[in-house]
């Protein structure tokens, strides 16, 4: 009989745990608790894989390029970062654009450039150039500085984390107590979600003088206490994660 009332309690608890779990409402989008509330900024980040033969060409052209639109004022957009890719994915550049003014300000550049002739005859140049490509729309995390033209010589990393579904909020809180620990040499760039392309994908951008330099403020964040604290809560939510070194381009904003 003991046995016979066990077995009944423990079906109702696993039946509960099976239609009964509640999840605590979301009072709103993720994308709107964790970006930031007084900029209405939109960013993407382009992943262009160049032929090797073709790299130096297609740096001089994106350069050109690049210079042409910002002395354009009609466009609603600047380059914040312009790199080619030193360790990680070879013969890759990586350009981060800003919109200031979200959604309609991208919709613009993209009107303006479509009818851009000299745009167009540079985006079929460029389709030579390349093996693949492929891009992503992002916002900024709130807690994160702005991203803001800086001299060089500096080395970056990108590091790239795709996590698991649902836990952007979870990721964002850790963060948000975590981002002091890593502010001491200036190496905090910025800080971005996906909202358009490959979902729940984070991207922290680190500028260090060089890679002994990496190696010694990553270590210096370790002696920290809270920093072990963060890793440990937040490594249970990556699926994947990547880091490119890259080095500026020299027209770069972030030198």
């Amino acid at each position: 009989e003991s046995i016979q009332g066990f077995a009944n309690t423990s079906d109702e608890g696993w039946l509960r745990s099976m239609f009964a779990h509640k999840v605590d409402a979301r009072k709103d989008a993720h994308s709107n608790l964790l970006s930031k509330k007084e900029t209405s900024n939109l960013y993407k980040i382009q992943f262009h894989n160049v032929k090797p033969e073709c790299m130096e060409a297609y740096n001089k052209m994106s350069d050109e390029v690049q210079r042409e639109l910002h002395r354009d004022a009609d466009y609603p957009c600047e380059v914040i970062g312009s790199w080619n890719t030193w360790y990680g994915e070879q013969d890759q550049a990586v350009h981060l654009w800003r919109y200031s003014g979200g959604y309609p300000a991208l919709t613009e550049c993209l009107r303006k450039l479509n009818s851009n002739m000299a745009y167009l005859a540079f985006r079929k140049e460029r389709s030579k150039m390349l093996i693949s490509r492929h891009n992503q729309l992002l916002l900024e995390f709130s807690f994160w500085n702005e991203p803001v033209p800086r001299s060089g010589p500096n080395i970056y990393e990108l590091r790239t984390y795709q996590l698991v579904p649902g836990t952007m909020i979870e990721w964002g809180n850790n963060w948000a107590r975590a981002i002091k620990y890593r502010q001491e040499n200036n190496e905090a760039v910025g800080g971005f979600f996906t909202q358009i392309g490959e979902l729940y994908v984070v991207h922290h951008l680190w500028a260090y003088k060089d890679l002994q330099s990496r190696q010694e403020t990553r270590n210096t964040a370790w002696l920290k206490e809270g920093w072990d604290v963060n890793v440990h809560y937040t490594m249970p939510l990556i699926q994947k994660m990547e880091s490119r070194i890259m080095i500026p381009m020299e027209h770069s904003p972030l030198q």
